[in-house]
């Protein structure tokens, strides 16, 4: 009698990738990280063949890979991006024994964003006239006030609750993070004053959102970004960008003298990389006094 041979059917890296999410959102992931990971996924679908067993899945295939993307028109940085997502799928895969193959990081270009200017800012901080604005515009400009107090995500922003907020304390609470951490941030005196001012005219209930629709409900991600794209455009400011506030509010609070470990806990960072790159990019010690040591300065 013939011996019956065993026939193995190796899941593709497709299939896998599959798994690979099924078990991020096992662990909690948030929606949107699993939807990045979807993304990154098909734009490396296209230099690298995810039709093929993850068994036999080789280094020489992901370095084949990269050096396309590196021929083509993505950007180091967007590379990188994917690299990092295909590190994060591998090393999963070693984990569970179905692939040894592993890939290293792949150096991006450190790039300096153009923040919010003074000029500009001045003008979105400037307050609308009460009597005449809307209540959209005045919202907006509360906002514009807080992310530029505490820098935070938009994500977060959306979530907040009326609840959330501690005048007397000068505190508002974090309750919706990237990393699923609760923060407790400082606000500053006249963000206080801003907030109860808009507590008095929003007048909402303790469960209710702080900064809601014209509906009372939450604002969309989409709502929000067009609510503070028209209004940055009505101040004739062109940047329109939320996350550029974020930026804004670390090189100013760097620059106004504050120390990288208070900012990496006023921005939510779990590690210290995100922050040494502001202050590599803000160091408000070189710049200070500059005048006293540059070259020409000093010859003039």
């Amino acid at each position: 009698m013939p011996k019956i041979k065993m026939k193995f059917c190796t899941a593709t890296v497709t299939e896998t990738f599959e798994s690979f999410l099924n078990s991020r959102k096992a662990s909690g992931v948030v929606d949107k990280t699993i939807q990045t990971y979807r993304y990154h996924f098909a734009a490396l679908g296209k230099y690298l063949n995810m039709g093929v067993a993850i068994d036999e899945l080789t280094r020489r295939d992901l370095e084949t890979a990269i050096a396309a993307m590196r021929n083509s028109t993505l950007s180091a940085n967007s590379i990188r991006t994917y690299v990092i997502t295909l590190r994060s799928f591998l090393s999963w895969c070693r984990a569970e024994s179905l692939t040894d193959v592993d890939i290293k990081p792949y150096k991006g270009e450190e790039s300096v964003k153009d923040t919010y200017t003074v000029a500009e800012l001045k003008r979105l901080l400037k307050k609308p006239q009460m009597r005449s604005c809307t209540f959209a515009e005045y919202r907006n400009w509360v906002i514009v006030n807080l992310l530029v107090n505490s820098g935070c995500r938009a994500a977060t922003l959306r979530n907040m609750h009326v609840a959330d907020v501690n005048l007397t304390g000068g505190t508002i609470i974090y309750r919706h993070t990237k990393n699923k951490n609760v923060q407790i941030v400082p606000l500053c005196s006249e963000m206080i004053s801003i907030l109860r001012e808009y507590l008095r005219v929003r007048d909402g209930a303790q469960q209710d959102y702080l900064f809601p629709n014209d509906s009372g409900e939450m604002m969309t991600e989409n709502g929000l970004r067009c609510a503070i794209k028209r209004y940055n455009l009505s101040r004739g400011v062109e940047k329109t960008s939320i996350h550029l506030f974020r930026h804004t509010f670390a090189e100013r609070y760097l620059m106004n003298g504050g120390n990288a470990f208070n900012l990496q806990k006023l921005l939510g960072h779990s590690t210290l990389d995100m922050t040494k790159h502001y202050c590599r990019i803000y160091d408000a010690e070189i710049a200070k006094d500059y005048d006293k040591f540059s070259p020409l300065a000093t010859l003039k």
